[in-house]
């Protein structure tokens, strides 16, 4: 490989016998072709070696390829390439009038990994980012393109694929008459006595901020569509300055607040597009669990918050619905989300995530595909009732192994 490759946060250097970035679908199949092992890099903000082909694979980046984003008005979809990043998709659908039904925290990632890795946003009524995908074009080992649609027996697994059938080439995704959103700040909210369903449905989306030192959470973020209604927090103090949700960050890096209304895409993620989004020497855990247990997640974590919190940059707490990916971790259940930026010290990190994880362990916590988790491998495969028909996908599309590596055998093989 002509040049060293890291994920964003820099704490996994990829090992692969090459690097490539084709510039057409045409170089693209060639190379898929003519390879024994292949992954796909993304934008590169997964935390774990979930990208990672190997020492002889071939690793590929989508990022030279023609930036797609071809916006049907009529039937208000979108097809995306798969190297667009939601900041560039976000603006051109906005300038057709249309929009996404919900963002990520940064708009700095690539829908096609955001999607595979079960990414999402938040609010009580909005699924995860796959849940708009309405058909999948992948090129397969053989260096064929396959289209999977909504209706397809196979579109279940298709999606939240983490990579294993093939390189999503495109994807088209369901949109919406463009709207508009506030966003309303507040801080200090107790966790004692907290009703959590009145605070997660507050608004259109909801975070809540903690760094686990005390009881409790440090910010509230309510994002209000305008032709939506705004409901009160109980017990939550409204903000009198701008906020970052990681301390010590400047709040120019974050997108408006204080109830300025501004279109969707400047308002659903927390970071401008044209800043360093987080804080940028982090690393990130995060657990999807059923949504009624989140008094008692939350409540778990507080026990064992003087581990957490010297390790701990924030903790983001989020709900998403239930959608039918066979592996999103929201599968089948509406969700809570636990999410933790850590320091950027994985010998001083890992021991923490273990004790969340064993915190956690009851509730039967789904880790998020693209971030750091010491759960073994057969353990997470138990949290997925579809995993069998996933790993029948795989042979039926990939049956030499092709899209495979270390990460994704491990969860297979049972």
């Amino acid at each position: 490989m002509a040049e060293t490759v890291t994920n964003w946060a820099g704490n996994i250097t990829y090992a692969a016998a090459e690097l490539h970035r084709p510039r057409s679908l045409d170089a693209l199949r060639a190379l898929v072709a003519n390879g024994s092992r292949v992954r796909v890099l993304g934008s590169g903000h997964s935390f774990n070696r979930i990208a990672e082909p190997g020492p002889d694979g071939v690793l590929l980046a989508l990022d030279a390829l023609p930036v797609e984003a071809d916006v049907d008005t009529a039937a208000r979809t979108v097809r995306v390439g798969g190297g667009v990043r939601y900041a560039e998709l976000a603006r051109r659908v906005h300038a057709h009038g249309l929009a996404l039904p919900n963002m990520a925290s940064l708009p700095h990632i690539s829908v096609a990994g955001s999607v595979a890795t079960g990414t999402h946003g938040s609010g009580v009524a909005n699924g995860s980012l796959a849940a708009p995908v309405r058909e999948v074009e992948l090129v397969t080992a053989d260096g064929e393109l396959v289209r999977i649609a909504r209706g397809d027996a196979r579109f279940g697994g298709a999606v939240t694929s983490l990579g294993a059938l093939g390189v999503v080439t495109a994807l088209t995704l369901d949109l919406e008459p463009a709207y508009e959103v506030e966003q309303h700040t507040f801080t200090e909210l107790p966790l004692e006595g907290l009703d959590f369903e009145t605070v997660a449905a507050a608004a259109y989306s909801v975070s809540l901020f903690t760094d686990w030192r005390a009881p409790g959470f440090r910010q509230v973020w309510l994002k209000r569509r305008t032709d939506q209604p705004l409901r009160d927090v109980p017990g939550a103090t409204p903000a009198t300055h701008a906020l970052h949700p990681v301390p010590g960050m400047p709040a120019e890096n974050c997108t408006e607040q204080f109830g300025v209304p501004g279109p969707w895409h400047e308002r659903l993620p927390h970071f401008r597009a044209e800043f360093t989004p987080s804080s940028g020497a982090e690393l990130q855990s995060e657990y999807l669990m059923d949504r009624s247990s989140a008094v008692e997640v939350l409540s778990a974590l507080d026990r064992v918050r003087q581990t957490v919190a010297p390790v701990l940059q924030t903790c983001e707490v989020r709900t998403i619905a239930a959608d039918d990916q066979w592996l999103s971790p929201a599968y089948g259940r509406d969700s809570v989300a636990v999410h933790f930026t850590w320091i950027a010290d994985t010998e001083a990190v890992l021991p923490v995530v273990r004790t969340v994880e064993e915190a956690l362990a009851p509730f039967a916590a789904r880790p998020h595909w693209g971030k750091v988790f010491a759960m073994p491998s057969p353990a997470v495969r138990e949290l997925y009732p579809r995993m069998g028909d996933f790993a029948g996908l795989v042979r039926e599309l990939d049956p030499a192994g092709t899209f495979t590596n270390a990460f994704v055998r491990g969860l297979l093989d049972g």
